[in-house]
């Protein structure tokens, strides 16, 4: 992916869900209403940067690099619903310790880095599933266990069809003897 210096990029940090999570998780959407999210948009987003300048690029990398190796396993065990924004979403019922740390030790380096990113308030870790959705049914299903470890820095491109997600870094948070080498 070539990064024009003087272009502004749509940027967030993320977990990546792996095939078997997405395919779990666009059986959650089939008996929703509203636009589903596409398969290859499935993710947990940890940090949401917005319009950056493309020189943040660079930066992202690093502390995408630096993060902490662990070892994060999900259970996607709810279904829930934003309705001032009208998004249905599936998530889990308590935090986990790990993830917290993760979005916590994300922002942290953002900030001390002095990059603006959006944080509104708690942190509410879901998957988004439908846009212009209406309020879910209430969804039986066997939860999904995630082993989240993928973190990927994405550039979100805005076309006619909508958004389409572009993985821009990406890193295992698994594997300790990886050290800080962030792929391109």
């Amino acid at each position: 992916m070539s990064i024009n210096p003087n272009d502004k990029l749509r940027l967030f940090f993320a977990l990546w869900p792996d095939d078997a999570v997405k395919t779990a998780l666009m059986q959650l959407q089939a008996p929703m209403q509203g636009r589903w999210i596409p398969y290859g948009n499935l993710h947990l987003t940890l940090a949401f940067l917005g319009m950056q300048p493309a020189s943040v690029v660079t930066t992202a990398k690093e502390i995408l690099a630096q993060l902490q190796p662990r070892d994060e396993t999900l259970v996607i065990d709810k279904v829930g619903y934003f309705p001032r924004n009208r998004v249905a979403w599936a998530g889990t019922h308590q935090v986990p310790d790990g993830l917290a740390s993760l979005e916590q030790e994300l922002h942290s380096a953002l900030s001390a880095r002095g990059i603006a990113y959006d944080r509104h308030g708690t942190f509410k870790p879901h998957i988004t599933l439908a846009r212009d959705a209406s309020l879910p049914a209430d969804i039986v299903f066997d939860p999904i266990v995630w082993r989240a470890h993928h973190v990927v820095l994405v550039q979100s491109v805005t076309g006619s069809d909508g958004s389409v997600y572009e993985v821009v870094a990406s890193r295992s948070l698994h594997d300790p003897a990886q050290g800080g080498n962030a792929s391109s």
